[in-house]
């Protein structure tokens, strides 16, 4: 009787751990739209949320970010009293509103709480942005804005990263304290919201690396949003039950592809 408990609970942990590696988190900031033109309305929807981008869920709990902002050429606007609570399948998440009154690229930027994840046995931290473009400003998308942020990781687009259609092949280059990340190994997802199956749990999540430069490309068969995150370490541990924990540390950012008319 022992043995067999022994052996269903180490089933038990290895298809935790396969599910885990298969089915990857994402902090994502999604706006209403990648390009607010001038004659849409003058303003930006923004939900920011942790989940598991692909099958719609599981939703993880969101505490309030630690840093929620927004650059623009030479200016940086503090949004984090501008977060309202927001309940999705019973967990938090958030959303603002951000009135758009100058033609400019908008890079939407987050830092979250930690996420203790215990299946992982780490905690997890995405630093994540998204660029909206207003009234075809179309300039300073592919500047990176980490200092400005005061994020250390991020991923500067090659590609413009809005007015994307479905097959474009899209570039970025993954960047830490100011420089390119080699080979860094970059998860991709695309928001499903759970309408959609694929064939193999392998199939969820997408996966690539940079060159020795830190640059990647990936092509995106299908219009929605796209979430591209480069997983690295932290330098530090986090404390948890008196016990040094790893931090994954994600630099993450999300596109839109549009289909072709």
């Amino acid at each position: 009787m022992k043995k067999s408990l022994t052996i269903s609970a180490l089933s038990l942990l290895v298809t935790v751990a396969v599910s885990a590696a298969a089915h990857a988190h994402f902090a994502m900031i999604i706006p209403s739209s990648d390009v607010v033109g001038k004659d849409d309305k003058k303003e930006i929807e923004l939900l920011v949320q942790f989940t598991h981008p692909f099958e719609g869920g599981p939703q993880m709990q969101m505490g309030k970010p630690v840093k929620f902002g927004v650059v623009s050429g030479e200016k940086v606007t503090d949004l984090l009293e501008t977060l309202k609570e927001k309940k999705l399948d019973g967990k938090m998440a958030w959303e603002a509103v951000l009135k758009i009154t100058r033609p400019a690229d908008y890079a939407f930027f987050l830092e979250p709480e930690p996420y203790w994840e215990p299946a992982e046995d780490k905690f997890i931290v995405h630093f994540t942005k998204v660029i909206v473009d207003a009234f075809g400003a179309e300039e300073g998308w592919d500047k990176p804005i980490g200092k400005q942020a005061g994020i250390p990781v991020e991923i500067v687009p090659i590609s413009r990263p809005y007015s994307l259609y479905a097959g474009n092949l899209f570039a970025g280059q993954v960047f830490r304290d100011g420089r390119p990340v080699p080979n860094a190994e970059i998860e991709v997802e695309w928001w499903g919201k759970g309408k959609t199956k694929a064939p193999t749990a392998s199939h969820v999540t997408q996966v690539t690396k940079a060159d020795g430069n830190g640059i990647f490309y990936f092509a995106m068969p299908k219009p929605g949003w796209w979430g591209f995150s480069a997983i690295m370490e932290a330098d530090k541990p986090i404390k948890h039950e008196g016990q040094d924990k790893k931090v994954e540390i994600g630099a993450v950012i999300w596109v839109h592809a549009y289909p072709m008319q």
